[in-house]
């Protein structure tokens, strides 16, 4: 039997920033990866690091993207300094474009709305089409406006993986690539419980961040994590001179130069294939925003399925049952990976619960009187 201090079930980007956290307070970390042969958000997500708009139906959800954003930076350093691997973290702030001035005033409805609960800690800007074009130039002429936040950014999502498992094996991290996990059992012990993985692994802690296996992971140690997969495709164009500065919700630019294209939400089960409708409006967009794209050449295009809740919330969790047991479930691990490592990795280590993190749970699910107001 392989024993430990903590079990990370999961190791794309959340379960990879938890035991990043775990280790750096000095725990024993297994993290049992199932591998490419997972569905892996992790390699196929659009890599921003995105607050705007995010909390609208809920106001802990605003404050924790906009916590993580804040503490993009600091975190983007630890893993520099630790394995000379540049994320490429960029926060020059960013837009969100409009096509009406029904779609504008919507969205400055919902950014005010959020900026209000938020007491006035939430900035940003509602831009016409004269002062979003002074900003950036190479915007099409159907575009008639903007909202822009400072907290935006992105970075780069393959090298933050990269970054995290390099730091994680660095420190000691027991890394266990290709094993699926199915079942997960606990017992009691002198201080809690046992946690045994697959017959093979026992820690007195275990964190689900399996992604969409939590939903059955949970059920096994009294959790609840009902989340269902939401698919989005992408588009990647050929490198091309620079002309976007600044991070959107549906094309930025890479340090490299190359373009990226996405943003569309389906649901239609596990199927992580592409289609031509939808890459048609992606790409679509793409040009009535930004024209210069118009004879772009396309070299890729990829579906991958996002970790969706009911409400579009993360879910964290420690087990009523069997304490010691936490899930940790989100759609944006790119924008929470540094409040996973710096605020989450410590809750589950011993530290007090982060403030806030109680709206998270996943019983919120179980209260028939829950309306929930899926996230933006």
């Amino acid at each position: 039997m392989n024993t430990s201090d903590v079990i990370v079930i999961g190791g794309g980007l959340v379960g990879s920033a938890v035991a990043y956290g775990l280790a750096h307070q000095g725990a024993k970390v297994t993290m049992l990866d199932e591998g490419d042969q997972a569905f892996r958000a992790s390699r196929g997500n659009f890599g921003l690091v995105w607050v705007q708009g995010k909390g609208f139906g809920m106001t802990p959800y605003a404050r924790w993207t906009r916590m993580s954003a804040g503490l993009w930076p600091q975190f983007a350093r630890q893993l520099l300094d630790e394995t000379g691997v540049d994320v490429r973290l960029s926060q020059p702030g960013g837009f969100c474009f409009s096509f009406s001035d029904e779609e504008q005033d919507l969205r400055r409805q919902r950014m005010q709305a959020i900026q209000d609960e938020l007491d006035g800690d939430y900035p940003f800007e509602m831009l016409d089409r004269q002062e979003v074009m002074a900003r950036v130039p190479a915007l099409g002429p159907e575009v008639t406006g903007a909202s822009y936040t400072p907290m935006d950014g992105h970075t780069n999502p393959l090298k933050l993986l990269r970054a995290l498992h390099a730091a994680n094996l660095e420190r000691g991290v027991h890394y266990v690539s290709g094993q699926a996990v199915k079942t997960v059992s606990a017992e009691p012990h002198a201080d809690g419980s046992l946690f045994t993985v697959e017959g093979q692994w026992q820690a007195p802690r275990v964190v689900l961040a399996a992604g969409l296996g939590n939903r059955a992971l949970a059920e096994q140690l009294g959790l609840h994590a009902p989340v269902v997969p939401n698919r989005g495709q992408v588009l990647i164009g050929e490198r091309t001179a620079r002309f976007l500065d600044h991070p959107t919700l549906n094309v930025r630019q890479t340090e490299e130069g190359t373009i990226q294209l996405g943003d569309s939400m389906e649901e239609v089960g596990f199927n992580d294939n592409v289609t031509t409708s939808v890459l048609a409006n992606i790409a679509r967009r793409g040009v009535r925003t930004f024209p210069v794209l118009a004879g772009l050449r396309l070299v890729r295009a990829w579906g991958a399925l996002r970790v969706m809740s009911p409400d579009g919330f993360p879910i964290y969790d420690e087990s009523a049952r069997h304490p010691g047991a936490f899930v940790t479930t989100c759609h944006s691990g790119v924008t929470l990976a540094a409040v996973h490592a710096l605020r989450v990795a410590p809750w589950i280590g011993g530290a007090s619960e982060p403030q806030g993190l109680a709206a998270f749970s996943g019983s919120r699910f179980l209260n028939p009187d829950y309306r929930p107001s899926h996230a933006h």
